[in-house]
């Protein structure tokens, strides 16, 4: 997390040294609420109430020699059905930092920071009652990679030689090293390989699809990847109401063996801050 927070400030130095510089600012914030109430209802059911609170930001800055691309993703939602309390059903936070220099080439070099973490406390809700398994940085993952990006229009693809930590606290099944019986690390470093791909469309007038593919393989066991898909289909209505669909896939091992899927379709009201 140091090495971040040095990232950041030496980056906006060294972009802040001159009066020409132009910087881009975004920041859209967006509540989704489902709701539903019964009374004397004769055909079964129960009241239900989801809300789900999102917000996407960015800084990005370019010139002739030098590109900085920075975006921030939130996401936090509940939901409760009928007298049960309520339970969380959105929970992430991620940032990606990319810096690139132009070297008149299809292609340009690049380097990366992104962090990963949960917003709040999770919970698993399979299990009564429910267990905590995860927290704010519990576990947090933060990589750094280094290597070749291509950008044209509105898609861009880079791939590079990467480190990715993984801080935990409570929650060290995320970070244990299962070869060391005497101990319960807190930290994993690792080394691989990164590949992230990132795409919009305009699919008609008021359509629009983002699409985001992370990919993350070691050194020590290349035939293993870590996978992240995240696809969202957006209908804007008019000025502040959008339907969205979200499909978010994810692979990674050290967390289930099995692929995870979260799928969400809801009326929004955004907001364009700036």
């Amino acid at each position: 997390m140091k090495f971040f927070i040095l990232f950041l400030l030496s980056t906006t130095l060294l972009f802040g040294q001159s009066d020409s510089i132009k910087w881009v600012y975004s920041g859209v914030t967006g509540l989704n609420i489902n709701q539903i109430a019964l009374s004397n209802w004769t055909q079964g059911g129960d009241n239900a109430l989801a809300w789900t609170l999102t917000g996407s930001f960015g800084a990005d800055y370019q010139s002739t020699t030098w590109s900085f691309y920075n975006n921030l993703k939130l996401a936090y939602g509940r939901t409760k059905l009928g007298s049960a309390d309520f339970r969380t059903n959105d929970n992430e936070l991620y940032l990606e930092n990319v810096v690139t220099y132009n070297i008149g080439w299809k292609v340009d070099p690049y380097f990366s920071n992104t962090v990963r973490t949960s917003v709040s406390d999770g919970f698993d809700y399979k299990v009564d009652p429910a267990v905590k398994i995860a927290n704010f940085f519990d576990p947090g993952y933060v990589t750094q990679s280094i290597g070749l990006t291509y950008h044209v229009h509105n898609f861009n693809t880079r791939l590079g030689v990467a480190l990715q930590e993984t801080f935990t606290n409570k929650f060290r099944s995320y970070s244990d090293d299962p070869e060391t019986t005497n101990k319960v690390e807190a930290f994993k470093l690792e080394t691989g390989l990164e590949a992230v791909t990132a795409a919009d469309y305009q699919l008609d007038e008021n359509l629009f699809l983002t699409s985001r593919l992370r990919l993350f393989t070691r050194f020590t066991d290349m035939d293993v990847w870590d996978v992240r898909f995240d696809n969202t289909l957006t209908a804007k209505i008019n000025k502040f109401l959008n339907v969205n669909l979200n499909i978010l896939t994810v692979y990674e091992k050290s967390q289930s063996p099995k692929t995870q899927l979260k799928e969400s379709l809801q009326l929004g009201i955004n907001y364009n801050l700036f």
